[in-house]
């Protein structure tokens, strides 16, 4: 550590990494999963050290916190901002407010933390899962969701939202109670059968460079592809034409952000789909492919200066 600390300036610029409060050690509700997290921060703590930056974890709601002692934010671990999503994002322009550099930025979180980002992509011609989007979700909704995509199954998630929180799935056999079905905007999509057989692909980038990718499964019986509900994840190799499908996504943006990933599903053509750009607080699953955290550390050593 002393080694490191007398590379570049001579000290170490003190970096921020934003969690929720139910990550931090010690917290007295500390999530089950919260050993993601202190991998995830280990690996990238290697990674960021050789470069002259030490990664502080900071819960993003604290109200004492002053930001200006940092060299720059990072924002992806703020795992809780669902239900405080505002709040999240006046934090995020508090921090940019005083000068402070935050990454991803909060203009390109804004946009992220509301999936109706999708219907931009499609326009730009990404191939996405079809969508309805009410504001008031409600059975007549879900009636209405599989007449227009001509489907028996359909999901319910929410607009702002991650890790399949509150997510619903509806057959012809398992119809909702006629009014209200989710308190919130909500997303209405057909059930894309290849989720459950060949699973999720998850591509990972740092400043629009391709990192590794996942192939994401849930257990049997399931469809939700996320560890707490007993999936599991493996690296593979992507075909070119997947990896170009992946890459594609993020060159039709303004500019690459600082990290992304890829959530992409095949549909029916055997092509991938996108299901979500993960740029607000993805993980980055760091032991499939632990080289990100040293892509990571060069990367923001570079927007630094």
């Amino acid at each position: 550590q002393a080694q490191v600390r007398r590379m570049g300036t001579g000290q170490m610029r003190e970096i921020a990494l934003l969690t929720a409060g139910n990550l931090v050690s010690g917290a007295p509700d500390r999530r089950s999963d919260a050993y993601l997290f202190d991998i995830q921060l280990d690996i990238l703590r290697k990674g960021l050290a050789p470069e002259g930056l030490e990664l502080t974890p900071v819960r993003w709601a604290d109200p004492a916190m002053d930001w200006t002692r940092f060299a720059a934010v990072l924002v992806n671990c703020a795992w809780d901002y669902q239900d405080r999503h505002e709040e999240f994002l006046a934090t995020l322009d508090r921090i940019a407010g005083l000068g402070v550099p935050v990454f991803n930025d909060p203009k390109t979180v804004r946009w992220n933390i509301r999936k109706t980002y999708l219907r931009e992509f499609e326009a730009k011609g990404i191939a996405v899962i079809p969508t309805l989007w009410p504001e008031a979700p409600s059975a007549d909704d879900i009636a209405e969701a599989m007449r227009v995509f001509g489907a028996d199954d359909v999901v319910l998630k929410r607009q702002v939202g991650g890790g399949a929180r509150a997510q619903v799935r509806y057959n012809r056999a398992n119809m909702p109670a006629p009014g209200p079905v989710m308190d919130r905007s909500g997303m209405i999509q057909p059930f894309v059968p290849a989720i459950a057989s060949e699973g999720e692909y998850s591509f990972l980038f740092v400043d629009g460079e391709f990192s590794h990718v996942l192939l994401k499964r849930p257990k049997s019986g399931d469809y939700r592809i996320q560890e707490a509900y007993g999936g599991t994840s493996v690296t593979v190799e992507p075909t070119p034409a997947d990896r170009a499908a992946a890459q594609a996504v993020l060159d039709v943006m303004d500019a690459p952000p600082l990290y992304a990933r890829v959530d992409m599903v095949r549909g029916q053509d055997g092509g991938l789909m996108l299901m979500e750009l993960e740029v607000l607080e993805p993980y980055l699953y760091p032991v499939q492919g632990p080289q990100i955290g040293a892509m990571l550390g060069k990367a923001l050593a570079r927007k630094l200066g």
